[in-house]
């Protein structure tokens, strides 16, 4: 069961939540804690996938990664095959299954990456007054892919993912402010306005996520996501993989403010 008030959870107890087989989004979950996205590759593609976070730092900024094998990181103390809330299993660039827990897929050789997400600077645009509409409606933030292509890096390219918030006008550059300063974490927006620009075509109809209400007057700002190393996961074709399920993330034990700039 969804507790009263996730938000107020120490990272331990939320991923016993998971653990126990608790499946939720977790934006909002554990106010003051980084959540990262998951993204466990084999070796043989690790310097893949750490080129392509350097060269598009933006979408994929990598905060830990850990040794071939291993299900725990420096900024991670729990289980990464069972302590998230949801998994997504790729074979071949498909992903063939969801699942609740993957310590029986886990292998020796699978290196385990923790990508920033902008899960982080939510609660510094609530406390400046800026709307996430995702939180209010208890919902998964929308993701979609864009027209935008990465930098590829090795066996690794495809297409930029970007999450979505409607931001009221006067609060748009108030909005970029505040997530300029946590560059590790996806930063700024990627994109301000018209969502054809990006090569998104509805924004009723997400690639990943729930759809929300853009309201008269506001403007849909899109941020880089952590989700775009797994749309490069299928787009090239990698013959195995495992990540978080999009929005369902890796609670951390290190602070927001760890990835504050001044």
């Amino acid at each position: 069961m969804t507790p009263a008030d996730p938000g107020a959870l120490a990272p331990a107890r939320a991923r016993e939540l998971f653990r126990g087989g608790l499946r939720t989004p977790t934006a909002g979950w554990c106010r003051g804690w980084t959540q990262a996205n998951l993204l466990a590759v084999p070796r043989s593609l690790a310097y893949d996938l750490l080129l392509f976070g350097q060269r598009n730092p933006a979408a994929c900024p990598v905060l830990d990664v850990g040794d071939p094998g291993a299900f725990r990181t420096e900024i991670f103390g729990g289980d990464l095959r069972t302590d998230l809330p949801g998994y997504r299993v790729y074979e071949n660039g498909e992903p063939v299954a969801d699942a609740a827990e993957v310590t029986g897929l886990w292998r020796d050789d699978l290196v385990a990456f923790l990508i920033g997400c902008s899960f982080t600077f939510e609660d510094a645009l609530v406390q400046a007054g800026v709307p996430v509409r995702h939180l209010e409606a208890g919902t998964n933030v929308p993701m979609y892919l864009t027209s935008v292509k990465c930098r590829p890096a090795g066996a690794l390219a495809g297409p930029l993912v970007v999450s979505m918030r409607p931001v009221p006008a006067p609060l748009v550059a108030e909005a970029v402010r505040i997530t300029a300063r946590y560059p590790a974490v996806h930063g700024a927006p990627v994109h301000v306005g018209d969502p054809a620009e990006i090569g998104v075509a509805d924004l009723a109809r997400p690639d990943f996520g729930d759809p929300v209400e853009v309201r008269p007057g506001e403007i849909p700002l899109f941020w880089a996501c952590g989700v775009t190393p797994q749309a490069a996961v299928m787009a090239s074709g990698v013959p195995f993989a495992i990540g978080h399920l999009p929005g369902h993330m890796a609670v951390t034990d290190v602070r927001d403010h760890r990835f504050l700039v001044p």
